[in-house]
């Protein structure tokens, strides 16, 4: 059985699965969701990029929990969901390794992970990249998701639907924007569209709890399937 058909045979209970994050309120849009799925497969592939990895275990929570660790938890849930939709994807990593093929020191690594990254997104037909990550800052009280955004044509245009839905379900009250995802390799390098989202701050130890939570971490994913799906839709279908 294909992911096109697994996503025309789970239309009612995917609903409530979104939905029940969502509210009542938005169930048109989890509704809205299952109706592009099969439009969606085969014709867009989400590579998603769960960040660091392996040798590089990026920022560290303030209970001692590192980075990349997390960003594989959400990014797995966010493949799963995905494919309950019958969206096509590629994970760059779906374990605790860094994908670099050459280097003899760390820094040589890391700098070889970065290029295979980009390689793959350069690589994959009709790709739209979703880069995972955390953020942290020496002052705890900061907190909420922030949206980062490739120079293509339509990243800005995903990031800033992204940003706004994570700002209403996650943070309310947030008066974030997306940001251009300037300095940052992987985003500067990418031929097709994409995003990089930090999901929250790692310093904060309320935001902290959160980004373990395996509940928030579900809910996070439906954020991000919800508006990704309907931004994907093919312009001939819009």
């Amino acid at each position: 059985m294909n992911k096109r058909t697994i996503g025309l045979l789970i239309p009612t209970y995917t609903i409530v699965f979104l939905a029940m994050f969502f509210g009542a309120s938005t169930y048109k849009k989890a509704t809205e969701v299952l109706a592009v799925t099969e439009a969606l497969a085969g014709r867009r592939c989400i590579i998603i990029d769960a960040g660091h990895g392996g040798i590089d275990g990026g920022a560290t929570s303030c209970s001692g929990v590192l980075e990349s660790q997390i960003n594989l938890d959400i990014s797995l849930r966010f493949n799963d969901l995905l494919h309950l939709l019958g969206v096509d994807t590629v994970m760059i990593r779906n374990g605790d390794y860094s994908v670099y093929t050459q280097g003899k020191t760390i820094a040589q690594q890391k700098v070889s992970d970065l290029k295979k990254r980009v390689h793959v997104a350069n690589t994959t037909q009709n790709a739209f990249l979703v880069s995972i990550h955390q953020n942290y800052f020496q002052d705890s009280r900061y907190y909420g998701p922030q949206v980062f955004y490739a120079n293509t044509p339509g990243s800005n245009t995903a990031a800033a639907m992204l940003q706004n839905s994570l700002n209403a379900a996650l943070s309310q009250g947030s008066k974030r924007k997306q940001k251009p995802a300037k300095g940052i390799y992987l985003m500067d390098n990418i031929t097709c569209d994409g995003i990089l989202i930090e999901c929250g701050f790692l310093s904060n130890p309320a935001e902290e709890k959160k980004l373990l939570s395996p509940a928030y971490q579900k809910k996070l994913c439906c954020v991000l399937a919800s508006v990704l799906t309907n931004h994907l839709i093919p312009k001939q279908l819009s």
